[in-house]
């Protein structure tokens, strides 16, 4: 189902995105570091490249642009890669709020954008932002739609 936002809803798992072509599996990751929780475990029960490739990017984040709104592109296969956006501060809601932080969230998208149209690929995610980073999808629609969607880029989302 699209709804008037140019995205595509599907039920399914989004490490096994559908459709033909070369496609981007994107998600939101913290910036401590940290990978274990989430659907992070999925992507890493296929696929050692993009955990492997995050816990360096953190480690060297002194020579390089680690950090809210960056993002991170891992080929996986010939047809796929996965991007690692980081668009959570911390890991645990507190006084400043849940982690999701949603103009980090545009700016990787931004730059998921930048690499669809590089790649001529399609985006595919599962709710970003909205599970362990505790945002709202009302919130975050409207930045995909923003970002992607209104680019021409084709945005499929999954809900497990």
């Amino acid at each position: 189902m699209t709804g008037n936002t140019g995205i595509s809803y599907v039920k399914g798992d989004a490490t096994a995105p559908q459709g033909k072509g070369v496609k981007v599996i994107t998600h939101i990751c913290n910036d401590l570091g940290g990978w274990g929780k989430g659907f992070v475990v999925a992507v890493s029960r296929r696929w050692p490249e993009p955990e492997a490739a995050y816990r360096k990017w953190h480690r060297e984040r002194a020579r390089n642009d680690f950090g809210l709104g960056a993002a991170q592109f891992v080929q996986v296969s010939e047809w796929l890669w996965v991007a690692n956006v980081v668009g959570q501060r911390g890991i645990r809601t507190g006084s400043k709020g849940a982690p999701v932080r949603y103009e980090a969230i545009a700016a990787g998208l931004g730059r998921v954008a930048a690499k669809a149209e590089e790649l001529g690929a399609s985006v595919h995610m599962p709710r970003i932002g909205c599970g362990l980073a505790g945002g709202t999808w009302s919130r975050v629609e409207p930045l995909i739609s923003e970002r992607l969607t209104r680019r021409g880029i084709p945005v499929t989302v999954y809900d497990h």
